[in-house]
């Protein structure tokens, strides 16, 4: 621990001489004797509870109020990495890779350099493994029970692989040594891009920024994803925002937020006046609250598959219940339109296009314009939709292998257990311990009889921490269908009154 204290004041110090500051007076030069880059407004700490590692305010800051300043000779990007002569000539004879890519390769050729590269500091202080969908192994995938969650799982380990071996012949022009060329490293750097990069104008990869990337995430309230306004557009209307150009891996706040006088983003962005990267404070914060950073607006399985971590409580979340073929076809809405928000509610266009559906053919035409203002048609139509949707809420839940009871008690046993024996008692009321069982095969433990005293070997627990992922992210979901059939007897019971 004094050990992990000690790098952190060495990064820190390394950082202030570069000229990364959370001063309020602006400086463009690289600092000569200080001893950390922080300490007017920010201060690393740990917030158990809500992402770890954070950065803290040491005094009040006020919303709008800059807290950090990194300039662009500090950033990580492929134009700073590739002033190495070797480095630029090899990745200019592999023009098929994607920006990404290269950044991404990058990465690992300054890992290979060791103490000779001059971001060393940063890079001891990146984390050594991450738990983004492409990281899941066969059983957490399947642990995530969900079709769509399995699917996009699948999606990211192929992509992985693919991009990786499309870079192995640069790779190996530079000569990088084995443990660099594995898929586990291209991972890992594949990683550290999708989930720590920010929007940089220049540079469509984007770029990794020191002490920056300390912020963890706060989701844009409500008011910044609320579909009941963005889905009341017609449907060849597009909503463009120039933040979202980075894979997903930007700063984005809502239009409230911009400056009157310069239009600048409340959370940050690269500021060409003082060339630096600058970071603002997004809300009023008191002394020892945790500063937090908005990357944009990302649904929980979103969130896990660019970043390894999801929410408890995500304004954004949605999900998505298999409908019927006619139903798609009976409205104008885009299909990733019709989900179910967060808290149990239909979106609007899914309610539209539910109404419309149990409409006569012949009648939707006269009948479109009151459904496209929200507009009940009728009560019978209304009853319809209402135990439609509730019936197929209650069929994915009895569909899925596990129910929100035996979820919440096996998450518990993750959460409260000490050892895996604790772990066995706790989750022994379960009805079915398939899964658990499952989990000891795949980990070589399944001749123990007696759980005490046993311990996890590190990829085991590995295997644990994403499983955990896996079974918050499903019960979210299952909870989700659960508050939607209460919504819907809310709305019958409104009937029989």
């Amino acid at each position: 621990m004094e050990q992990e204290q000690q790098n952190l004041e060495s990064f820190l110090t390394w950082a202030a001489q570069l000229g990364i500051s959370d001063s309020s007076a602006p400086t463009n030069q690289p600092q000569h004797s200080p001893s950390s880059c922080l300490g007017s407004s920010l201060c690393v700490a740990h917030f158990p509870h809500s992402g770890g590692r954070g950065l803290g305010a040491v005094r009040d800051l006020r919303r709008g109020e800059i807290v950090l300043r990194v300039p662009k000779s500090a950033l990580m990007t492929r134009e700073s990495v590739m002033e190495d002569e070797k480095l630029c000539f090899a990745v200019s004879r592999h023009s098929c890779l994607s920006s990404a890519q290269v950044l991404i390769v990058c990465l690992l050729y300054e890992m290979g350099k060791g103490k000779t590269s001059r971001w060393h500091p940063y890079l001891m202080h990146l984390p050594h493994t991450y738990d983004i969908l492409a990281m899941f192994g066969e059983f957490e995938k399947r642990a995530l029970q969900v079709d769509e969650a399995v699917w996009v799982t699948e999606k990211a380990i192929l992509k992985a692989k693919s991009e990786w071996k499309e870079a192995l012949a640069l790779m190996e022009d530079l000569m990088f040594r084995p443990q660099f060329l594995t898929l586990k490293a291209w991972v890992w750097a594949a990683a550290t891009i999708s989930s720590r990069t920010l929007h940089i104008p220049w540079d469509e990869a984007g770029c990794l920024c020191p002490v920056g990337d300390l912020f963890n995430y706060d989701a844009p309230g409500e008011e910044s994803s609320d579909i009941d306004g963005l889905e009341h557009l017609p449907s060849n209307s597009s909503i463009h925002d120039p933040n979202l150009l980075n894979g997903g891996n930007n700063i984005m706040v809502d239009a409230e937020q911009f400056d009157s006088h310069s239009q600048r983003l409340t959370d940050g962005g690269f500021e060409e006046d003082v060339n630096a990267y600058c970071f603002y404070a997004r809300a009023h914060y008191k002394k020892g609250d945790q500063v937090l950073l908005c990357y944009g607006t990302y649904t929980n399985l979103e969130l896990l598959e660019h970043y390894g971590f999801l929410l408890q409580e995500n304004p954004n979340d949605k999900v998505f219940i298999p409908l019927e073929p006619a139903i798609y076809f009976s409205t104008s809405w885009p299909m990733e339109s019709l989900y179910i928000h967060h808290n149990g509610k239909p979106s609007f266009a899914l309610l539209a296009a539910l109404r419309l559906w149990a409409t006569p053919q012949s009648k939707r035409k006269s009948v479109g314009h009151l459904v496209y203002s929200g507009s009940q048609l009728s009560a019978d139509n209304e009853i319809f939709i209402t135990k439609w949707l509730s019936k197929i809420c209650a069929t994915v839940l009895k569909n899925l292998p596990t129910s929100i009871d035996e979820d919440t008690l096996l998450l518990n046993a993750m959460h409260s257990s000490q050892d895996f024996f604790t772990f066995m008692e706790i989750t022994k009321p379960m009805s079915s311990r398939d899964e658990i069982y499952t989990f000891l095969d795949a980990h070589d433990m399944k001749d123990a009889h007696s759980f005490t005293g046993v311990i996890l070997s590190r990829k085991a627990r590995r295997s644990m921490d994403r499983w955990k992922l896996a079974v918050q992210w499903r019960l979210k979901y299952k909870k989700v269908l659960s508050d939607c059939i209460s919504c819907c007897n809310e709305i019958l019971d409104s009937f029989i009154k």
